[in-house]
């Protein structure tokens, strides 16, 4: 399973899944991940850390 947020992949047995309102999940490595995305609503491609990074 691949993080929603940075890309990486996520351990069996690690990480946070996230169940929105409509239905559909979200799965974070870290709690970093999870915090960017749900509480500041950061944009993975403009974030040098993480695999989505677009120069």
């Amino acid at each position: 399973m691949k993080c929603s947020f940075c890309g990486e992949e996520i351990n069996r047995g690690t990480g946070v899944l996230y169940v929105k309102k409509d239905g559909s999940t979200l799965s974070f490595c870290s709690s970093k991940c999870r915090m960017n995305m749900l509480k500041l609503k950061r944009n993975p491609r403009k974030l040098k850390w993480t695999t989505r990074y677009q120069a």
